[in-house]
């Protein structure tokens, strides 16, 4: 008996966590090409209420265009990128950013070039505080082909390109006098690290599309999440709610752009588990984390879905990623 209820308190999240069903609402968020699709759920994935929405779109459809756009040294908020951008079909925030500096900490590019880059280093947490780490932070990129592809990234202001490693890759620990490793990147010492690396598949990511973020939910179709790789987040922080942006994609070419709302008595959020676990049942082949919590926020057709955390409304941010139908 004992062994039957110790195997059931196994189970009981699973048990609680079933597929979610989702409902198809385009005609709420019309007119749209029959390439892209909007979903929306608020079937509660445990205990607690919930709220989410994602758009389905073809990466095959030559008439859709997988873009970004960033504003240099300020944030905007997506309804302004929205207007700004002649009212694309979709509108998302994306990358992480900085408060202090209003830039971008990921990778981005545009039409083949990079606009923004991965931040130098991370501090250490803990008995590693002293400590400054070089790590490999993910990014979907989108080819000229259109097939989509997640990597970790090593790229700064001297690079064409990003160096793209197809597996996470643990951090490295730079001089504990991490004052004078502040040029780290930009003074060979990447170079250094791809050359130890080269027996890996490293490349040069020539995609025309990449957001940056972090950490990746989902690779090979399965859960696996390189939090500790990337050192995102620490402690409990991996388990706590929060509103959540992602994407993904699909085996047969369908980008997944997932939109969780947070912190509200009407959706108290996702963890990151339950957000790979929701992009594994949509049928991601592999699949990132964005940033989130008050910079979520998703438009289709100018038209809000989730609400956003904050209290002041959506808030502005330096970058979004944009899908546009191309007249």
């Amino acid at each position: 008996m004992r062994k039957s209820f110790l195997l059931f308190l196994s189970l009981f999240p699973l048990l609680l966590y079933g597929q979610i069903k989702w409902i198809n609402v385009d005609s709420l968020y019309g007119p749209l090409p029959g390439s892209v699709h909007v979903y929306f759920t608020n079937e509660k994935i445990d205990t607690s209420n919930f709220r989410a929405y994602y758009v389905v779109a073809d990466l095959n459809d030559r008439n859709l265009d997988f873009s970004i756009d960033t504003s240099l040294n300020r944030r905007l908020t997506p309804l302004s990128f929205y207007e700004r951008d002649r009212k694309p079909l979709v509108v998302s925030n994306c990358s992480f950013f900085s408060f202090q500096t209003n830039r971008n900490v990921n990778v981005l590019m545009k039409d083949g070039k990079m606009v923004a880059y991965d931040t130098e280093f991370v501090k250490g947490k803990g008995s590693d505080s002293l400590l400054r780490f070089f790590t490999l932070r993910s990014a979907i990129g989108i080819g000229k082909n259109r097939n989509a592809d997640i990597v970790w990234t090593a790229a700064d202001s001297s690079m064409k390109y990003p160096m793209a490693f197809q597996s996470p890759e643990n951090p490295l620990a730079l001089n504990k006098d991490w004052k004078r490793t502040r040029n780290y990147m930009k003074g060979g010492e990447i170079k250094k690290y791809l050359k130890k690396n080269r027996s890996k598949k490293i490349r040069k990511w020539k995609v025309r599309t990449a957001i940056g973020g972090g950490p990746v939910l989902v690779q090979n179709g399965e859960v696996s999440i390189s939090n500790n790789e990337e050192m995102m987040f620490a402690g409990k922080a991996l388990y706590d709610k929060h509103p959540r942006t992602a994407i993904g994609y699909t085996r047969d070419s369908k980008l997944i752009l997932l939109s969780i709302e947070g912190r509200s008595a009407g959706s108290a959020g996702a963890n990151l588990e339950q957000t790979a676990k929701i992009l594994k049942d949509l049928g991601c082949w592999e699949a990132l984390n964005l940033d989130g919590g008050g910079s979520s926020y998703m438009l289709v057709n100018g038209k809000e879905t989730i609400k956003p955390s904050d209290k002041s409304g959506p808030r502005p941010v330096p970058s979004v990623f944009i899908i546009r139908q191309q007249n």
